[in-house]
């Protein structure tokens, strides 16, 4: 389910203080509370936030470590030393030893790239260490993106009379390598900790070749995008900079990746640059994203950019086809645990990531997503904001072999004989740390809107990079019809508080943007430019509606039961009210996941006290999360088989197909009063068909229920109509063709040729 909350909530005290700050600055008092509340509380503060530049970068020799590590490496290119750089495999990696590579050839060193494919493992290994000395021999090894745990394999090194120098940026063990390490999270003075592997490597960069390096700054860019760190403090600076270096003169490289793309933000680099590049690591050429960015000969960028695009393609085809598989894996084993976790024989490694954050997205949960070799399961697991998952792993330690990453993501390896071991002590670790309340998806709106507010777009334009701990603020407005059309389906364009919205896959809540019924929709500010004019555009992100207005709610409601009646025919028992509300009391205090409570009517929910503080939607459910549950007015199609207990508040038209088992219904409570008393015989019927034959050029809308708006014309009710078309449409008499009512004369046929007319007069005769 999901909740709207207020972003910014502050005192009397505070609110007087953002007030004088937006007069001081020249902004909005909305907008300095944006800023306010991502840590700008000074006039000077939010100046700078307004204002990212190369002159707030902070001096690398504020990190433990910088000073030694510069020494060393000035001692290896004095005396000649061989020097190898590992890196990791994803976008972070790759950057991290783009940067790092050019910065020591500046500084006077011809190092030995070394970064593993993923079958090798995450961070160093002694297989790839023992790689490394076979073909080099190297007097130095300097990490970057990882190293910080891997404590043993540098003492390995060691042993085989070599230095180590870390550079990572991953939560600390217990255990730290008996080396010159370097990590922002090391206590220290520097004062920032959120920098990337990527970050790191371009301090040390700074540390030894100057400003010079800044000309890296566009891989220091893609990598801390890539990396989901904040784009708060350092990092926003950083990714500004390097966004000005990618729009004002972009390497081959990143030219070629690019494509067509006009404009380059914070999001090209995530969802167009980052994925290519991390593609190839899952389909097992990292060496390929490594040699792109590396090489200087553009005949081969473009070779290997296109390499890296049928990559992409390839790697969106397999996790499509992956995420299908554990999405019905954790749907047949029941996902009513605080955890998912799920294991495969033939999943790929590469993917299980992508789609372990894909799962925990709909299931609004933390997912791990393992793939067995033998004995050996080794995963990734993604989590909610609000779960840290790498604590979590720490608390249940003992069951795990490794693992390591920060509080969204990590990787873990497991036996497995130790799986369901793992896998029971995180649901209960996650239990015992975290509340029901925890688990609802939040939407954090900065606002109300006032209509279309150019000044603030542009405002909001100006926070910018957007990306991990400063998204772009969502602001929220309520409207009945919202004067929505399809545009290239399944895409929406609509109307709310006087600004066009654009809303991507919004075709399945069109026939609830178009009803009466009082809904919020949440969107975003956007300006777009056209033929040198600057407009004022806005992306939904989210419609809520809870089913409580709006004479279209009712409409809706009997539309989808007379759709129901034909699609139905699932088992079900009938208990009385009492019986169902202990049912839904104990279910309830058991577990927060997997119980559906539905209704027809909209008065119904209030007869059962156990409902209390349970979310209320309508027609479809906004997640696919499992949460308890109540549900007005489901559509048809409504697939309820994910929930283990699917319970009818009222008697329903027809039980749904598609559940898990046998339904609960409360038989007493009749749930389609309107249906039921509706008179539809053959002679009415007839009547209708021959008002709708005399009035056909009246009759416009994109559906039946629209249609129907010409009931009072035609001297009939609504349903009656919206019935007769439904029934009409079945039997071949009518259709709707660009809006118009279209009769198809000549047309032979009997009213039981109707699947839905026959299933009316079933379920009449079974009362």
């Amino acid at each position: 389910m999901k909740r709207i909350v207020p972003e910014l909530q502050f005192t009397p005290r505070e609110q007087a203080e953002i007030d004088r700050l937006a007069r001081a600055i020249g902004i909005l008092p909305v907008t300095a509370g944006v800023l306010y509340s991502r840590g700008q509380r000074t006039e000077e503060g939010m100046r700078a936030f307004l204002s990212p530049s190369r002159k707030h970068f902070l001096s690398p020799f504020l990190m433990r470590g910088m000073k030694e590590a510069k020494a060393l490496l000035e001692r290896a290119r004095d005396e000649g030393w061989n020097v190898a750089v590992f890196g990791d495999y994803d976008a972070d990696g790759i950057g991290a030893l783009s940067i790092l590579s050019r910065a020591l050839k500046e500084f006077g060193i011809q190092p030995y790239l070394y970064v593993p494919e993923r079958t090798e493992g995450y961070g160093m290994s002694t297989e790839a260490i023992d790689k490394i000395f076979d073909e080099f021999l190297p007097d130095l090894i300097v990490t970057v993106d990882c190293g910080i745990s891997n404590a043993r394999e540098v003492e390995y090194i060691k042993e085989q009379g070599a230095y180590v120098i870390v550079t990572d940026h991953h939560e600390l063990p217990e255990t730290l390598p008996d080396c010159i390490v370097i990590n922002p999270k090391l206590k220290d003075d520097y004062p920032y900790d959120n920098l990337c592997g990527a970050g790191v490597a371009f301090k040390l960069a700074t540390a030894l070749i100057g400003e010079k390096a800044y000309s890296l700054l566009d891989f220091c860019a893609l990598s801390t995008v890539a990396d989901s760190v904040p784009l708060l403090g350092e990092n926003r600076d950083l990714v500004h900079e390097g966004l000005k270096l990618i729009e004002k003169n972009p390497r081959p490289a990143f030219r070629a990746l690019l494509g067509k793309a006009t404009e380059v933000t914070a999001q090209t680099l995530a969802f167009t640059i980052a994925p290519r590049i991390n593609a190839a690591g899952r389909m097992g050429d990292a060496h390929a994203a490594l040699a792109l960015f590396t090489t200087e000969d553009e005949g081969e960028v473009f070779e290997l950019a296109a390499r890296l695009n049928a990559y992409n393609a390839e790697r969106q085809k397999s996790c499509d086809e992956l995420y299908a598989q554990a999405r019905a894996a954790a749907l047949k084993e029941g996902a009513y645990g605080n955890v998912i976790m799920l294991a495969g024989e033939d999943w790929n490694a590469g993917f299980v990531g992508i789609v372990a954050a894909r799962i925990a997205e709909e299931f609004a949960r933390p997912a791990l997503l393992f793939v067995r070799h033998g004995d050996a399961l080794k995963g990734s697991a993604r989590s909610i904001d609000s779960v840290n998952i790498f604590e979590a792993l720490k608390g249940c330690a003992q069951y795990i072999e490794e693992f390591g990453g920060h509080a969204q993501a990590a990787g873990v390896n497991v036996k497995a004989e130790n799986f369901e071991l793992l896998k029971r002590a995180l649901d209960e670790y996650i239990g015992t740390h975290y509340t029901r309340e925890d688990f609802i998806v939040r939407i954090p709106v900065a606002g109300e809107s006032a209509g279309a507010e150019m000044r603030l777009a542009r405002e909001l334009n100006a926070l910018e990079p957007y990306g991990v701990g400063n998204r772009r603020p969502l602001f929220y407005c309520t409207a009945a019809d919202c004067a929505a059309s399809r545009v290239r389906p399944p895409h929406v364009t609509m109307k709310c508080g006087g600004l066009d919205l654009m809303y991507f896959g919004g075709e399945k809540d069109l026939q609830l943007l178009k009803s009466d019924v009082t809904k919020t929709v949440v969107f975003e500010y956007n300006l777009s430019k056209f033929h040198g004019r600057e407009y004022l555009k806005g992306f939904v992100r989210a419609v809520l509606y809870d089913g409580v207005d709006g004479e279209d709610a009712d409409l809706i409601a009997f539309e989808n039961a007379v759709y129901s009646l034909a699609a139905g025919g699932g088992a079900y028992r009938t208990a009385s009210q009492e019986e169902v509300n202990a049912l839904l009391a104990r279910r309830i205090s058991e577990c927060g996941y997997g119980l559906i409570a539905l209704c027809s009517r909209r008065d119904t929910p209030a007869r059962y006290p156990a409902l209390n503080g349970l979310p209320v939607e309508a027609f479809r459910l906004s997640s696919g999360s499992v949460t308890n549950a109540v549900l007005f007015a489901p559509e048809p199609d409504l697939d309820l088989s994910a929930f283990r207990d699917v319970v009818y508040l009222d008697r329903p038209a027809a039980v749904s197909r598609r559940i898990r088992g046998v339904a609960t219904v409360n038989g007493a409570v009749c749930g389609y009063p309107a249906l039921r008393d509706l008179e539809a015989d053959r002679e009415t019927l007839l009547s209708v068909y021959a008002a709708l034959r005399a009035h056909a050029g009246e009759v416009r809308g994109g559906n039946f229920r629209e249609a129907s708006r010409c009931a009072s014309g035609l001297g009939f009710s609504r349903e009656l109509v919206l019935f007769a078309l439904i029934v009409f449409e079945e039997l071949g008499l009518i259709s709707l063709n660009g809006g118009m009512l279209v009769l198809h004369r000549g047309v032979k046929t009997d009213l039981k040729n109707s699947p839905t007319f026959c299933a009316l007069e079933k379920c009449k005769g079974e009362e």
